[in-house]
């Protein structure tokens, strides 16, 4: 595959985890102790990130913050941190996922794969649904030829729905085809990113996305 990955998490017991883990499917893994330390990095290097949340020091929240404008691959959470306000401030702030602690190495290789998998779907060059355009190939979506400021899987969302243009996907539904891994709970996070591209499109004017109460969302 040859994909470079970087864990940051203080525990060295669960780094030599997800190395040993990851390196069997062919990922080049470089780990991280010192959360201060990623600030000095050169990220253009990595696919995808995986980021612990409870740090001392610099926590994953604000090592989020700070690098996201760096670095456009996918941001990974470990968080034993579930509730509602923890996934809302961490995929505001530019996470696409989160991996709930404790969690299994399949579990880990899975996500990791689906989430590089993602990343390298090839794309058609131009889509117009609506007042939206669709530039795929840079993952990036317009209104009125002003860029909306999504992160790659609020773009990723917005894109299924717009291809399918009035039909109503469920919350596990766009999670397993945006991410292509099946997990009922991780259907918050499809919640969350939702109500983040709504405040995006405010600005704009529009509010494409439209709730079917009790069964899940369609693109209007």
């Amino acid at each position: 595959m040859g994909e470079r990955i970087l864990a940051v998490d203080d525990e060295r017991n669960i780094l030599m985890l997800i190395r040993n883990a990851l390196e069997k499917d062919g990922y080049m893994v470089d780990t991280v102790a010192v959360p201060e330390e990623v600030l000095h990095l050169d990220l253009s290097p990595y696919s995808l990130i995986l980021l612990d949340v409870m740090m001392p020091g610099l926590d994953g929240y604000a090592l989020c913050e700070e690098i996201r404008s760096g670095t456009d691959c996918p941001i990974l959470f470990l968080t034993a941190k579930t509730g509602e306000g923890d996934i809302t401030k961490g995929l505001g702030l530019g996470a696409d996922d989160y991996i709930t602690k404790p969690f299994g190495i399949g579990e880990l290789r899975a996500r990791v794969q689906a989430h590089l998998r993602r990343e390298s779907r090839k794309r058609r060059h131009l889509m117009t649904v609506g007042d939206m355009q669709f530039l795929p190939g840079e993952k990036k979506a317009l209104c009125g030829g002003q860029e909306i400021p999504f992160t790659k899987s609020e773009y990723a969302i917005c894109e299924y729905l717009a291809l399918h243009q009035g039909q109503v996907f469920s919350k596990e539904r766009i999670y397993e085809h945006i991410f292509g891994y099946e997990k009922e709970s991780d259907s918050t996070a499809i919640t969350e990113h939702i109500k983040n591209i709504r405040a995006k499109c405010q600005p704009a004017g529009i509010s494409p996305i439209e709730t079917v109460w009790g069964i899940g969302y369609r693109w209007k």
